[in-house]
């Protein structure tokens, strides 16, 4: 366990990808957990998560509906709290 992912109480792979990220500078890092991506954001990251994604592409013209996109996300059992699930669809 790295003294970072202990200090933080991120998992290996969250933590790796902000040292990684940090380090060789990254203009954006994907990462799903919110705890980790706000660790991100206070060291200057830009982060973002897979429904940040979504709404990005949704926004270009490049998906043309997200609740479909949602749904699956939910059915593949990744958790996307109820309050979230409206806004995102409310846009």
């Amino acid at each position: 366990m790295s003294l970072l992912q202990k200090q933080l109480k991120l998992d290996l792979g969250e933590s790796e990808a902000i040292v990684l990220a940090n380090s060789i500078d990254a203009d954006l890092i994907i990462i799903d957990e919110r705890k980790a991506r706000r660790i991100a954001k206070d060291i200057g990251l830009n982060a973002t998560g897979t429904l940040g994604i979504l709404v990005e592409a949704k926004q270009h013209g490049l998906v043309k509906e997200l609740k479909p996109l949602l749904d699956k996300l939910i059915k593949d059992e990744i958790r996307i709290i109820k309050k979230l699930y409206q806004d995102i669809l409310g846009q």
